[in-house]
Order: C-alpha cells, then sequence, then structure tokens
C-alpha cells in the first residue's frame, strides 16, 4: 500500500485518538539514524501461506497451526510463544512495547524485526535499535516513509504483519492467537484492536481474500472505503 492510499486512513486514526501527526513524524525521525535499507527478497512471500500470529490468550492452545504455514509473522509477546512451542519465526513485528529483548536476540540470530516508531515510544527506540543488528532491522512508520523507514499499512503490531505480509506477496494469509473481545485488554487497547479488526476487512477485500478471523463479525465492522 503506497502512502498516498495509507494516508487518508492514517488520517483517521490520528483524529479517532488525538494523535498528534507530528509526534509521529519526529518518532520516524529518530528511527531513521539507526535505519538501514532492507533486503525484502530474504522475506519473499511469493506463494507462501503466511500465518500472522497475534497475542491473544488464546495462542497457547492454537500455536500448533503454525506449522501448517509456510512462514509465521508474530506480533510482539507472540514471537516468544511460537518460539518456545518450537517453532521458528521469519518476522517479528513489535513497537517495542512489551519484549525488546526478544527483538534483540532474533535480530542477533539473523531473524528480521520489524521495530515500529510512533508518537509514545521515541525513548524505546532510542534504547533498543543500538542493540539491534541493522542488517535484520526494517524501520517501520506510521507517518510518510522516508529513505529506510517504511510504511506498509496498518497501525497495531497485528496487522501491520498482516500488511506487511501481503506486500511481501503471501498467497493466503492465516490468523492465529487472535481476539478481537478480548475481556481483559484497557479501554484504549479495546479500541486499537477495532481499528485492526477495521484494516483487516480492508485488507482483505484488497485481496479479495476471506480472513476467517472475520467470519460472523463483517455486518458489525464499519468499512473502510478501498483506495
Amino acid at each position: 500500500m503506497n502512502f498516498e492510499t495509507w494516508e487518508p486512513v492514517y488520517e483517521s486514526i490520528l483524529t479517532d485518538f488525538g494523535y498528534p501527526r507530528e509526534a509521529d513524524e519526529r518518532a520516524r525521525d529518530v528511527i531513521a539514524a539507526y535505519a538501514r535499507p532492507f533486503d525484502f527478497g530474504r522475506l519473499d512471500c511469493s506463494g507462501d501461506a503466511v500465518a500472522v500470529v497475534g497475542a491473544a490468550p488464546s495462542l497457547a492452545e492454537e500455536v500448533d497451526s503454525i506449522a501448517d504455514a509456510d512462514r509465521a509473522f508474530a506480533a510482539s509477546t507472540a514471537a516468544d510463544v511460537v518460539r518456545d512451542a518450537g517453532f521458528d519465526v521469519d518476522l517479528m513485528v513489535t513497537d517495542l512495547d512489551k519484549n525488546p529483548e526478544t527483538a534483540q536476540t532474533l535480530t542477533r540470530e539473523g531473524t528480521p524485526v520489524a521495530a515500529h516508531a510512533h508518537g509514545d515510544n521515541v525513548p524505546a527506540v532510542e534504547e533498543w535499535l543500538p542493540r539491534f543488528e541493522p542488517a535484520q532491522t526494517i524501520a517501520t512508520t506510521q507517518a510518510a516513509p522516508t529513505d529506510a523507514v517504511y510504511n506498509f499499512g496498518g497501525f497495531t503490531d497485528g496487522d501491520r504483519a498482516a500488511f506487511l505480509a501481503d506486500a511481501l506477496g503471501a498467497s493466503e494469509l492465516r490468523f492465529v492467537g487472535w481476539d478481537f473481545d478480548d475481556p481483559d485488554v484497557s479501554a484504549s487497547k479495546a479500541r486499537k484492536l477495532r481499528w485492526a479488526e477495521r484494516l483487516l476487512h480492508l485488507l482483505e477485500r484488497r485481496r479479495e481474500e476471506r480472513f476467517s478471523v472475520l467470519d460472523g463479525r463483517r455486518d458489525s465492522i464499519e468499512p473502510i472505503p478501498i483506495g
């Protein structure tokens, strides 16, 4: 998704949450100091079924289904659950808010990590990005991309993983460890999950695919126009 297509969606998210765009742009400029161009050929997903792994409590019970996918893109702490279950993580997607140590370890082991900068996490970016292996780090932003700071679309770690898999040519997206109605999350997180749901609904329409994670929910989702 190019930024011109993404920008109206991004502006709607900023308005809904009251986030200042300038803060995201400042965070993008901070992470740019650590960013290097990434060889995306290493993550070519053409013809692959990609498991987009969320960090819902149900993941522990569902994690074995990752074995049926060709690749696993894991959001945040889902990477730990996947690895603990004996599966490889092909990409970790994180905004560094929970388990940055795992992200550091993965980059040093040769596994790519998509590290995201936004207006609220500049201190984490400054603390952790210098510890990551640059060649294994994909710097991302939700603002306009610049040089080696990329924007593939998406808002939360989980849906950003889905948008990344789409951009990398995945033939099928499978969703493992997702719960849009998790009663234990904060009110703010619940609002973010509503946006994640809407963004996946947008993505499945763009791909002309039906994501099972949205089954039984589509009629209640406010559609985002396809740009």
